[in-house]
């Protein structure tokens, strides 16, 4: 019997924390008032963000992770214009504790893996490539007891990003949760297994998705590794390990 493909290496600083096939998160508890000095930076990086990309990003509230054990990620919510300066400036980490958590797809249709580039003008991660659906657990799925729906923010991605609904998807599962070096972002990722092809997917994205991503590919089960070996870092580092936690890498 052949050996199960060994864990892709870590790159250094990231991390895979242990994750339980049930595992939750839940909202509790708020901040403090940032110190005048500490407010004013961040309206610099909020400013200069948004001339970036012409006035496009929205201060909503998004999940930060506080502590996790493997069955239970608890937080709290705050505002993304926070998150995002510690993005551009990961120094403020210190002061900020940011640990915002992301859903992340692996979307596993009968011809193959999902991924999308990211656009070149993103605030975070530009221009690589990533496994969609993905974006940051935010308060549209904060339940009135504090319990965050993840599945609820899978499907708002995929709806959002891909254009397809829940009813497209036949099986969900958790794969790994995965901290960033110096963002400290937190990918909580899933293994979505679709019904439908490539064909449909790209049909789904081009009638109903958004323009999250430059380009969509899907590569066969036998490419991944060629794939993944040709685009070296322009693949964002988390998606190896996902797959590896998929069962995908040496799947054929």
């Amino acid at each position: 019997m052949a050996s199960p493909p060994e864990l892709p290496p870590i790159p250094p600083g990231w991390r895979v924390h242990p994750l339980a096939a049930t595992v939750t998160a839940r909202v509790s508890g708020t901040r403090s008032p940032l110190e005048t000095a500490l407010a004013a930076e961040i309206d610099q990086h909020w400013l200069a963000a948004q001339a970036g990309c012409g006035g496009a990003l929205f201060n909503g509230a998004v999940f930060s992770v506080d502590e996790i054990t493997p069955a239970l990620i608890h937080g709290h919510m705050t505002e993304y214009r926070r998150v995002l300066a510690q993005f551009r400036d990961p120094s403020l980490f210190a002061t900020l504790t940011l640990r915002p958590l992301a859903v992340c797809g692996v979307l596993l249709s009968p011809d193959g893996v999902l991924f999308g580039r990211r656009h070149h003008g993103a605030v975070y991660q530009s221009g690589m490539w990533q496994t969609p659906p993905a974006g940051n657990v935010d308060g549209r799925v904060v339940r009135p007891g504090g319990e965050v729906d993840l599945p609820g923010q899978v499907f708002t991605e995929l709806r959002e990003e891909i254009g397809l609904t829940r009813d497209a998807i036949v099986a969900l599962r958790p794969l790994a949760l995965i901290e960033h070096a110096e963002t400290h972002v937190l990918d909580l990722g899933f293994l979505l297994s679709a019904r439908l092809g490539a064909g449909a997917i790209a049909s789904a994205h081009a009638r109903d998705g958004n323009d999250e991503y430059e380009t969509l590919r899907v590569v066969p089960l036998a490419d991944l590794p060629a794939f993944l070996a040709r685009m070296g870092p322009e693949i964002v580092p988390s998606v190896p390990i996902l797959l590896h936690a998929a069962g995908l890498l040496g799947a054929c």
